[in-house]
């Protein structure tokens, strides 16, 4: 099965733009490995900047409406959907509204979905958080989720970190579920997802080839490396998958 005929939504403040064709997708690069469909989901308020934006900006709103093959694009102050691209203003600790805003934007719980979620799982209570991880897994029977975020903030480093936040009234709500690489793994499989899997960025930093890495260590001098790497040690990728139709998703690993 291509890409393309998969879907693909973000939560809470992802940009995602895409284009239908060679041209957009760029040289060398299939356009049948893009997604179908791509959602954004945020809050109402920050969707109504991201939408006038996009109304007010060629670069942004031209792609959009060059690869919709609708009669109409149907667009208002909290949402904008196209035949490739939808955000939804939407508050995710209310997962039955969300799923009801989705369907209303031609979203199909059967295609293979990926979801991918930056620093916002954090921001929600442990139970919150549990409960939107519960309905993504019984909500998509072929999906992958991928989380960024915090990890090992009971350090030392990670302390400083969530006082430096809460100076900033910066509230992480769910930083306890932030403890570790495995308190991140559990807390995908308790949600029922399956294969789970973590790692810090200093790992996946390690893993990028090294040509790259001193090409960009020269451009950006680093006097402060010990005080990088631990801050790369205190976030992490971790993902999980449910696979009814047997895709091989298991199997996706760095």
């Amino acid at each position: 099965m291509q890409l393309s005929d998969c879907e693909s939504w973000g939560w809470h403040g992802h940009p995602v733009l895409e284009a239908e064709g060679n041209e957009a997708a760029g040289p060398g690069l299939d356009e049948n490995l893009l997604p179908r469909k791509y959602f954004e989901v945020d809050f109402p308020m920050i969707v109504a900047r991201k939408i006038h934006n996009i109304k007010s900006k060629p670069p942004l709103s031209k792609p959009i409406m060059e690869s919709h093959s609708g009669d109409s694009l149907l667009i208002d102050s909290h949402s904008l959907d196209s035949s490739r691209y939808s955000i939804v203003g939407a508050d995710l600790r209310f997962s039955s509204e969300l799923e009801e805003k989705l369907r209303k934007h031609s979203l199909d719980v059967h295609l293979p979905t990926l979801l991918v979620a930056e620093c916002v799982l954090v921001y929600m209570t442990p139970q919150q958080s549990a409960n939107l991880l519960k309905w993504a897994a019984n909500t998509f029977p072929v999906a992958m989720v991928i989380n960024y975020e915090q990890v090992n903030m009971r350090d030392r480093f990670g302390q400083i970190m969530i006082e430096n936040l809460q100076r900033r009234q910066c509230n992480l709500a769910g930083v306890e579920l932030c403890s570790s690489l495995d308190s991140q793994r559990e807390r995908l499989l308790a949600g029922g997802w399956e294969n789970a899997r973590a790692i810090d960025m200093m790992k996946v930093y390690s893993f990028l080839p090294q040509a790259d890495v001193r090409r960009i260590e020269a451009l950006e001098f680093l006097d402060e490396k010990e005080l990088f790497e631990q801050l790369m040690q205190h976030y992490c990728i971790c993902w999980a998958s449910k696979d009814s139709s047997n895709l091989g998703l298991a199997n996706i690993d760095f």
